[in-house]
């Protein structure tokens, strides 16, 4: 009899303490439930904080993307100066983007280069300055052809436009025949 009164006790005693523990855990997993809960009505309040602030940033995105595109065009293609840019820094930017491509199609051909010495970088600029780029090749193809309708193309850059230049393609032969 005392053995289970002894187990008893030392089940309640064991028990005691942890189910202390148990109900200060629980006490405490309840405050921090609430607390969740709490952060759970917050976040759905800092939510619909957050697509109301998603839906300004897509109007601002969408003005931006805007913007860089207006300035692109500006840049590279001769397009109207976006409102809000310096003139004279992005006229500086124009030149030297102008200057670049003009030495990327001078080793694309570099026949035509050499054949126009200096003025090679001036004249490229100034016939590429309202053009938008297509690339080395294809912007240095065309400024030859420029030249070459002007008359302006010298000797050996009409060799190289001459051994460059795509060439239309050849008719096949065909080896049998329609319906014999």
């Amino acid at each position: 009899m005392n053995e289970p009164a002894a187990g008893a006790e030392g089940g309640n005693a064991g028990a005691g303490a942890p189910g202390r523990r148990a109900g200060a855990a629980s006490a405490g997993a309840a405050s921090a439930g609430a607390a969740s809960a709490g952060a759970a009505s917050a976040g759905a309040a800092s939510a619909g904080a957050a697509s109301a602030g998603a839906a300004a940033r897509a109007g601002g995105a969408a003005e931006l993307a805007a913007a860089q595109a207006a300035l692109v065009a500006a840049l590279v293609g001769g397009g109207e100066l976006p409102p809000g840019f310096d003139a004279d820094r992005v006229g500086a930017a124009r030149r030297a983007l102008l200057r670049k491509r003009a030495g990327e199609v001078a080793r694309a051909w570099p026949l035509l280069a050499a054949s126009l010495g200096a003025a090679f970088t001036p004249r490229f600029v100034q016939w590429a300055a309202g053009r938008p780029p297509s690339g080395s090749f294809a912007d240095g193809l065309a400024f030859a052809h420029s030249l070459r309708d002007a008359g302006e193309l010298p000797p050996l850059a009409a060799e190289e436009l001459a051994q460059r230049a795509p060439r239309p393609a050849k008719p096949r032969r065909r080896f049998w025949r329609r319906g014999t």
